[in-house]
């Protein structure tokens, strides 16, 4: 949990200066398969932030996702699509995955500690499987060059 609190405040000090914290945006890279699950990551780190969640969208384009933390259940009443779920221990390692959940399901794993909401087909498109360990980078956003994108895992 320490990990986390230092990630989250390093990441907005960083970028609150020049950015609103609802701009923060993460890349999610899969080490273990060398692939790329997310390149605009949001963050879900407040209740406001986990309540709302994915409600009110109509979709998730591929690329983009949102890191729900801490969680351990998630569910897609009122949503209007399905999501792929990717559930994470506090290492950042899968412990679970369910693909094209569909609208008005629960979904959980008690030993997560993060899990990641991401556009149908991503856990497929990847390859992505339980055991795999990701690791999360600042993405670049519009004016920063790509050598100012710092990792964190």
């Amino acid at each position: 949990m320490k990990l986390l609190s230092r990630f989250f405040s390093a990441l907005r000090g960083r970028l609150t200066a020049h950015h609103h914290t609802h701009d923060i945006c993460l890349r999610v890279a899969n080490l273990t398969r060398n692939t790329v699950l997310a390149t605009r990551m949001e963050v879900a780190d407040s209740s406001p932030k986990r309540n709302k969640g994915l409600l009110g969208r109509s979709h998730l384009a591929p690329g983009e996702g949102l890191w729900i933390l801490p969680c351990e259940a998630v569910h897609t009443f009122g949503m209007r699509f399905p999501i792929d779920l990717v559930y994470l221990d506090g290492k950042n390692q899968i412990k679970k995955l369910c693909s094209n959940v569909p609208p008005w399901r629960v979904s959980a794993c008690l030993s997560a500690h993060s899990v990641l909401e991401l556009p149908p087909g991503a856990i497929r498109d990847t390859e992505t499987c339980p055991g795999d360990t990701l690791e999360f980078s600042s993405a670049t956003l519009s004016g920063e060059s790509a050598s100012d994108s710092s990792t964190y895992d």
